[in-house]
């Protein structure tokens, strides 16, 4: 590698690791004052990189962005440590709210109530809060409630690259999530 190339990819290292999640080229672009071209290399370089078998770390490519990430085959030893950390910031109800919104999006408070039968108020407001839901519009309905949609953070948190990769639903779990209306 030359030394312009180990510059460059050492400060993308850098930027990715100071930002603690995904950024796409065009951030990354913008913070290191590098071209795309620069910045396609350096990302090219640090996944050759990281893919070493020496490496625990990997080039993950996430919600649009690439970040750095421990190699998922070496999740097994971290999760009992690390795991538990994650595992407390979000609760059963959190997590049930969550999954309705992923699966079922875009959704209404009032259809959330439906699944769950109770008030959602307090789970969406800190899913916005821990950014993993946002607004996604106004249903066409009387009223027009507020619909809710997973975030890029959503997925960078499930370390998923869109809402395709969610684990698939059997046909009953998929008819649970299905809004009235829906075909």
């Amino acid at each position: 590698m030359d030394e312009r190339l180990a510059g460059e990819t050492a400060l993308i290292e850098s930027i990715l690791f100071m930002e603690g999640g995904p950024m796409d080229e065009a951030a990354l672009c913008d913070v290191s004052g590098l071209s795309s071209e620069a910045v396609a290399g350096a990302l090219e370089a640090l996944g050759e990189r990281y893919a070493a078998a020496d490496s625990g770390l990997e080039l993950s490519a996430t919600s649009g962005g690439a970040s750095i990430a421990p190699k998922r085959g070496l999740w097994e030893n971290l999760k009992e440590h690390y795991g538990r950390k994650n595992e407390g910031r979000i609760s059963r109800a959190l997590m049930e709210t969550l999954a309705i919104v992923a699966y079922s999006q875009p959704v209404t408070k009032a259809e959330i109530k439906a699944f769950r039968g109770v008030s959602p108020d307090n789970a969406i407001q800190m899913l916005k809060e821990r950014k993993l839901i946002a607004e996604a519009g106004k249903k066409d309905i009387p009223g027009k409630p507020t619909q809710y949609k997973t975030t890029r953070e959503f997925l960078s948190h499930f370390r998923l690259d869109s809402i395709a990769d969610l684990p698939k639903l059997s046909e009953g779990d998929a008819d649970r999530f299905e809004l009235e209306g829906d075909s």
